[in-house]
C-alpha cells in the first residue's frame, strides 16, 4: 500500500485527479471539517466500496459559520485526524488553508435558493451558501467520481444533491447512514461540547424519533399529533431548547400535509443549555428520521 499523501493546494490535487482518471481509477471524496469520529470513518468505508482511491478533505469552512466565536472554537485535532485516515487506508488527505479555497478578492458563491430556506436555513441565513460554495470548490479540486456525505445532516445532503443536479456536475452523491452511540445519540463533533448533564439529556432526541416511528407503525398519520408527541418527548429534558421540530418532504423539503401520505422527513434541532451558573451558549444538535408508511399507503390519495 502506498503511503497516504497530504495535499495542500488545489493545483496538486487536480493534477493527482487527472493522473488517476487517465489510469482508469475511480476516485471517491469524503469532505469533512475534521474532528473525525466513527461517523466519518463509516463514510470512508462507504467510499472504499465505490472507488479505487479514497480521498478525504479536512477544511474548517469559515463561510458556513454564523459567529466568529463558533469558528474559533471548532476543534482542529489535525494530527489525530491524519492518523485516523491512515488507519482506514485513505489514499490522500486534502488540508488546504482558507486562502487556498478563498483566494484574495474571492467573490463567487453557489447558492441553492429554496432548499436552503427552511429548517436550519431559517435561523442560519447564509449557512448553506457557504456549504454549497465550499463543496463545489472541493469537487472541482478533487474531480471525484463519487462524494460521500452523512445523512445526519439531511438538509445539507439534499441541498448538495440539488446543486449537483442543477449544475450538471459529473459526480455521484452518496449518503451514509447516521452512526449512533449505544444510547442512540447521533455521533457529532458537537457532542464533545456537552457537559455530563446535557449529554445525558440529549438522549431525548433519538427517543423522540423512536416514539414517532412507533406511532406511525401504529397507524398514526396526523401530522399535528406526531409533532406534539415529539415535542412532548423532547420537553422531558429540562435543559432542552427546541429550535424546530418539523415534518417535511424528504426531497423537496416542503412541509408535510396535515395527514401523511408517503415517506416523510422528521427533522429536529435542539439546543442544550450548560449547567445553571455556567457560561456558554447552548450546544445545538440536529437529528432526523425518515418515517416510512407501508408500500400500499405510499402517495395514496
Amino acid at each position: 500500500m502506498s503511503p497516504m499523501r497530504v495535499v495542500k493546494t488545489v493545483h496538486e490535487l487536480q493534477a493527482m485527479a487527472d493522473l488517476e482518471r487517465r489510469a482508469g481509477s475511480r476516485i471517491a471524496l469524503v469532505p469533512t471539517m475534521g474532528a473525525l469520529h466513527r461517523g466519518h470513518l463509516s463514510l470512508i468505508d462507504i467510499a472504499r466500496r465505490h472507488a479505487d482511491r479514497v480521498w478525504v478533505s479536512i477544511f474548517v469552512n469559515p463561510s458556513q459559520f454564523d459567529a466568529a466565536g463558533d469558528l474559533e472554537a471548532y476543534p482542529r485535532p489535525l494530527a489525530a485526524d491524519l492518523a485516523a485516515c491512515r488507519g482506514k487506508g485513505v489514499d490522500a488527505v486534502f488540508v488546504p488553508e482558507a486562502r487556498e479555497i478563498y483566494p484574495a478578492g474571492s467573490q463567487t458563491w453557489v447558492n441553492v435558493t429554496e432548499l436552503s430556506r427552511p429548517l436550519c436555513g431559517t435561523s442560519r441565513p447564509g449557512h448553506f451558501r457557504g456549504v454549497t460554495t465550499v463543496v463545489a470548490k472541493l469537487l472541482i479540486a478533487a474531480k471525484p467520481h463519487v462524494a460521500v456525505f452523512g445523512e445526519k445532516d439531511f438538509q445539507q445532503l439534499a441541498v448538495i444533491r440539488r446543486m449537483v443536479r442543477d449544475l450538471g456536475l459529473d459526480v455521484e452523491i452518496v449518503g451514509g447512514k447516521t452512526v449512533r452511540e449505544s444510547d442512540g445519540l447521533a455521533l457529532s463533533s458537537r457532542n464533545q461540547r456537552l457537559d455530563t448533564g446535557a449529554r445525558r439529556q440529549a438522549r431525548v432526541l433519538s427517543k423522540s424519533l423512536d416514539a414517532a416511528e412507533r406511532a406511525v407503525a401504529a397507524e398514526e398519520r396526523d401530522s399535528a399529533r406526531l409533532l406534539h408527541l415529539v415535542r412532548s418527548e423532547i420537553e422531558k429534558a429540562p435543559r432542552a431548547e427546541i429550535a424546530y421540530v418539523e415534518l417535511r418532504d424528504p426531497e423537496s423539503l416542503e412541509p408535510a400535509p396535515p395527514r401523511l401520505t408517503g415517506s416523510t422527513l422528521l427533522a429536529l434541532a435542539v439546543g442544550f443549555r450548560p449547567n445553571p451558573g455556567a457560561t456558554g451558549a447552548p450546544v445545538r444538535l440536529i437529528d432526523n428520521r425518515v418515517l416510512h408508511l407501508p408500500p400500499e399507503e405510499e402517495n395514496s390519495p
